[in-house]
């Protein structure tokens, strides 16, 4: 749910404890994230889920392209050789500002999309989304300090405790309640309170301790185009059920849970692993140029025979073990699960290709394979065809389009990167 590991070179030493915490801690937040897709569907039912649904699917577009702050600030945090006394933070001061500029620009603008993202439970679930976009912020600014200072534990200190608070605070609301207004802000709340828990505990290691090397503007800038390609990333990955819950005017809310569903917890796998190690990979293909093409090719086939396999297996055993996990309330035929699969392995391939271009420079290339590809997937949403078919046609067709960019640079610049080995 947060950002990938930031892209310094540390010793080999002291990269491997920091990389297993924030391994263990991203697992752990998953397995909680599971749980909430989980409990939350059984306790309230798949109709009364699709509301929340909805907005559990737009605050986690919006956090994958707020994301962006997180590495930024990442790039641009220096440690001081000397700590000076407790002063204001640059990174602090420019994440306040944001956030509250994100907040008001939710607001300001959910009078254009409030219908079509959330069609039963309107601004009730504005006012919480709002919330936890500029909470995020924070949490982006606070994270993207600490990976600057390879402050490991109380990273992963905040990605557990964000994720456990969630699933808490959600389960606990869903015993007494199933208004999505109640769950959203549930949901919504535990960004900030991980801050105001934990801040207490490591604020020595940042008060006075770090600094950004670059002006506010540079940042600024820097942001915004991390932002823009973030965006992209996160409509294939978190905002495909708000796609579907737009196009889905007048379908029926239980199968329109069950597509998100289906989705969520299929996809998510194959993706989250990937995604984990873009940052690795942006490493390994810097610093191995010699084997690029048989790193990337390897990871390239590890990922599509895994695919294929694991798709073999969800088109055989997805729909019984549904079907247990949800009472019979999921009825999806055998091969939309396996093209889940598919879709979360073309997902992947684009995750590799995306730091093999970032490896080489090509920042523009990099950001274009992601947009190309978000924008292929919400194109298949205005195809005049039903929305299973439209859901099925955006799953395959957006990687595809994406990898064809990042493919179509490697393959035209193969010459000159065996050159460079």
């Amino acid at each position: 749910m947060h950002a990938a590991l930031p892209l310094g070179r540390p010793s080999r030493v002291s990269r491997l404890p920091g990389l297993t915490l924030i391994l263990g801690a991203t697992g752990l937040a998953a397995i909680a994230g599971y749980l909430v897709i989980w409990l939350v569907p059984l306790r309230i039912g798949l109709a009364g889920y699709a509301a929340f649904g909805f907005f559990w699917a737009a605050m986690y577009l919006l956090v994958s392209a707020l994301s962006g702050v997180q590495q930024e600030v990442t790039r641009a945090t220096v440690p001081r050789p000397s700590p000076l006394a407790p002063r204001a933070s640059p990174a602090r001061n420019f994440g306040i500002v944001v956030a509250g500029g994100v907040f008001l620009a939710v607001v300001a603008t959910a009078p254009l999309w409030v219908v079509a993202v959330f069609p039963e439970g309107g601004w009730s679930l504005v006012w919480p989304l709002a919330f936890a976009a500029a909470s995020y912020v924070l949490v982006a600014t606070l994270a993207g300090t600490l990976y600057g200072i390879k402050a490991w534990g109380p990273l992963a200190a905040m990605i557990s405790v964000d994720a456990l608070l969630r699933l808490l605070f959600v389960a606990t609301v869903a015993q007494f309640t199933d208004d999505a207004a109640a769950l959203a802000w549930a949901a919504a709340v535990p960004f900030l309170l991980t801050i105001v828990l934990l801040w207490p505990g490591f604020r020595s290691r940042v008060v006075g301790a770090t600094a950004l090397d670059v002006g506010y503007r540079s940042l600024t800038w820097n942001v915004a185009r991390t932002v823009g390609a973030a965006a992209s990333m996160g409509v294939l990955v978190s905002g495909l059920p708000v796609l579907i819950g737009i196009a889905a005017v007048g379908e029926d809310p239980a199968t329109v849970a069950a597509l998100f569903l289906a989705i969520t917890i299929t996809r998510a796998p194959v993706i989250v692993t990937v995604l984990s190690l873009q940052s690795y990979l942006v490493v390994r293909f810097l610093g191995h140029r010699a084997t690029f093409w048989r790193d990337f090719l390897a990871v390239q086939a590890a990922i599509g025979i895994g695919g294929v396999l694991l798709a073999i297996a969800a088109w055989v055993w997805a729909p019984a073990v549904f079907d247990l996990l949800y009472r019979g309330a999921i009825d999806l035929p055998g091969w939309f699960y396996a093209v889940l699969v598919i879709s979360s392995a073309l997902v992947g391939a684009l995750a590799v290709s995306a730091p093999a271009v970032l490896a080489l420079a090509q920042h523009r290339v990099y950001s274009l394979g992601w947009v190309v590809a978000a924008l292929v997937t919400i194109g298949c949403f205005v195809l005049p065809v039903d929305l299973f078919a439209q859901t099925v046609t955006a799953l395959i067709a957006g990687p595809v389009a994406g990898l064809a960019v990042h493919a179509s640079y490697l393959v035209a610049k193969r010459a000159s990167i065996v050159a460079f080995d």
